[in-house]
């Protein structure tokens, strides 16, 4: 497969603060394992991933959705033959800057923070929090992780060219990420696309012969398994639906990514680098069908109005409890009130609501404006 292009470990440019080796973990495994013991990854376990918690306990959540994510990613790692540990930390890693309420909560910052010329970026946020935010060692702040993930976290879903952000120049503006972090975003995609037909399925919104109708590639997968489990129950015939059209996306992504790979010529990992265009890629007829699986999502289950009013609800309650706070940002917890008569005060305020849980950002809601937010029980 794709060898000579994986990243040496111990090619790394190492971490801001020298540590002693460990024993018998390389830096890549250590990273992974402080991403999981991390505060941030922890509290995606309470975090929207597009169905809210009260609908069912059955829904994925931000974890689940992560953890998925980071099965799909290692699964495509070691099929490649590149480095599993790098690739697996930066899957685990990929949504530990979401805020509360999913991307409905996201676009609520975002509006907020253009209003002082700023924005809110997940990926960015989680740079923060690996450097920053995250307390947990008496030598360093933050995680002290390794420059190849902390490249990967801001890399992952997009390039930059030089000077197109100043607090990202330091990562290599003008070159690609390496393959183990292209390949995190397309795992991203299989994952939610098919884990938000399972969900929609679940809430009743869909049935399987819509997907058929408007997803040529799952409609052979479709007739196939009807054709083959005719006594199945609708849910294991689904199920099966489902797990077939996983196992296509990434193997559609594994020959993709192959392919682009031996036309490109790399002979390793600096070869991919200075490529001008990412190798991680689907086939064609892969990148078409995972299009009309969007497409189906977004017209189906996103668009919902049931959806369209949790979405609108969660934008308007941070939009006022960002207001609340920037009214007197003595409001805020000691420490982070303390950090306001320093920094920006909107800068603070929008990490603070970032970091929230659904369920916490509701306690807060309503102890500071009285309100309620039903979104949780």
């Amino acid at each position: 497969m794709l060898a000579p292009l994986r990243f040496p470990v111990g090619e790394s440019r190492g971490r801001e603060y020298p540590e002693p080796e460990h024993p018998y973990r390389n830096l890549f495994q250590r990273d992974r394992d402080r991403i999981v013991h991390s505060r941030a990854f922890r509290r995606l376990e309470a975090k929207t991933q597009v169905f809210t918690a009260g609908l069912s306990d059955h829904f994925r959540n931000r974890l689940t959705h992560t953890i998925e994510v980071a099965q799909i990613a290692r699964t495509l790692a070691a099929v490649l033959q590149l480095d599993e540990d790098l690739t697996e930390a930066l899957a685990l890693a990929h949504d530990i800057g979401h805020p509360p309420f999913a991307h409905a909560g996201e676009e609520a910052l975002d509006l907020r923070m253009r209003a002082f010329g700023d924005r809110f970026d997940h990926n960015l946020h989680a740079l923060r929090i690996v450097e920053t935010f995250e307390q947990r060692y008496a030598r360093f702040p933050g995680l002290n992780l390794t420059f190849e993930v902390r490249e990967g976290m801001v890399k992952h879903s997009r390039d930059f060219g030089p000077g197109e952000d100043a607090r990202l120049d330091r990562f290599l503006p003008g070159r690609r990420p390496c393959l183990e972090a292209q390949l995190i975003d397309l795992a991203d995609e299989v994952a939610y696309n098919t884990a938000d037909l399972d969900d929609a399925w679940s809430a009743g919104l869909i049935a399987a012969e819509d997907i058929a109708e408007a997803v040529p590639a799952y409609r052979a997968i479709h007739e196939a398994i009807e054709t083959q489990f005719p006594g199945a129950s609708d849910r294991e015939r689904f199920h099966e639906g489902i797990r077939h059209l996983v196992d296509a996306l990434v193997s559609g992504l594994i020959e993709g990514t192959v392919a682009a790979a031996r036309a490109s010529r790399a002979e390793n990992s600096e070869d991919v680098r200075a490529f001008p265009r990412r190798l991680a890629a689907f086939t064609a007829e892969t990148a078409s069908a995972s299009r009309e699986l969007k497409r189906f999502l977004y017209e189906r289950v996103y668009s919902t109005p049931a959806l369209g009013e949790d979405r609108r609800r969660s934008m308007q309650s941070i939009d006022e409890l960002f207001g609340w706070f920037l009214e007197d940002p003595a409001r805020l917890p000691d420490a982070y009130a303390e950090r306001a008569r320093q920094d920006p005060p909107h800068r603070v305020i929008c990490d603070y609501i970032a970091g929230m849980t659904d369920g916490f950002f509701n306690r807060v809601y309503r102890e500071a404006l009285g309100g309620r937010v039903s979104l949780l029980p």
